[in-house]
């Protein structure tokens, strides 16, 4: 998402609820992996969690790209092209 104007971040930030949300959960994923890196040895569960973290975080990162793409009015041209039919 850092190609993408912070204006129009801010503002989805601000009117959108899903965004938000989407946002807060990044953060406190975020937040999460860096405790686990900080770490000199992971247990077994916390490198299962970290990874699990990581997938969580891309998929939450996919879909604030969905919403930025649906605001902004240029989604993939798959869903233009079947929505023309």
């Amino acid at each position: 998402m850092s190609d993408q104007s912070p204006d129009v971040k801010d503002l989805l930030l601000q009117t959108d609820e899903e965004f938000h949300d989407l946002a807060v959960k990044h953060h406190q994923l975020e937040d999460r992996l860096h405790e686990l890196t900080e770490k000199h040895y992971l247990s077994e569960p916390e490198q299962v969690e970290e990874v699990t973290l990581k997938k969580r975080k891309l998929q939450i990162k996919d879909r604030m790209e969905d919403i930025l793409r649906k605001y902004r009015g240029d989604g993939p041209p798959m869903s233009r092209l079947s929505a023309a039919h």
